[in-house]
């Protein structure tokens, strides 16, 4: 496994170590040691979410406040994606910035995205399924959702007209007026 810091170097892109043949493949898709040796981080997952989504659909930007900020471990194990991380500590150099990634079920990427980061991805196929892994439970009183196109962030998310919202995601705010870290 291999992890490299992106842009914001607390979100890590992660490269599992593949072994593969005529058969078919293996890889550990998580190893807490293994994650702890080349992160530094040893994060305590509580929760694990999976999702289906159709092409052109966009969820987030999502995060949870304290004390149920989340850190989440994500991938793709059908599709392709588009994933980002929101750095929205307000103390943060990186501020209001973002990165992102295509996590795909061919290249087996995963994103580390800590707690203090709103997070949302689209999905570039026809479908994807999306699974994470969270360090805290889901929490409605804690959920938020700063707006998917706010100008302030700037997303350059790679879609062809308008998203596929739900209503909850329809309502996000705008940075500006979100709850945030400090």
């Amino acid at each position: 496994m291999r992890a490299i810091p992106l842009a914001i170097p607390d979100v890590f892109l992660i490269t599992p170590n593949i072994f593969g043949d005529d058969r078919g493949f293996f890889y550990e898709s998580f190893n807490a040691r293994v994650f702890s040796e080349v992160t530094g981080l040893q994060p305590d997952f509580v929760q694990d979410n999976h999702s289906r989504s159709t092409k052109g659909v966009l969820r987030g930007l999502h995060y949870q406040l304290a004390p149920h900020a989340q850190g989440k471990l994500v991938r793709v194990v059908q599709g392709e994606v588009f994933d980002v991380a929101v750095d929205i500590r307000r103390s943060s150099p990186t501020f209001g910035k973002w990165v992102g990634a295509v996590l795909s079920a061919e290249n087996k990427q995963q994103l580390w995205i800590p707690a203090g980061f709103a997070h949302g991805f689209v999905t570039l196929s026809e479908t994807a399924e999306f699974l994470y892994k969270t360090t805290d439970f889901y929490s409605a009183q804690s959920e938020r959702c700063i707006a998917w196109d706010d100008s302030q962030i700037a997303i350059d998310w790679p879609c062809n007209g308008l998203p596929l919202l739900s209503g909850k995601d329809q309502l996000g705010v705008a940075l500006n007026d979100a709850d945030l870290f400090d």
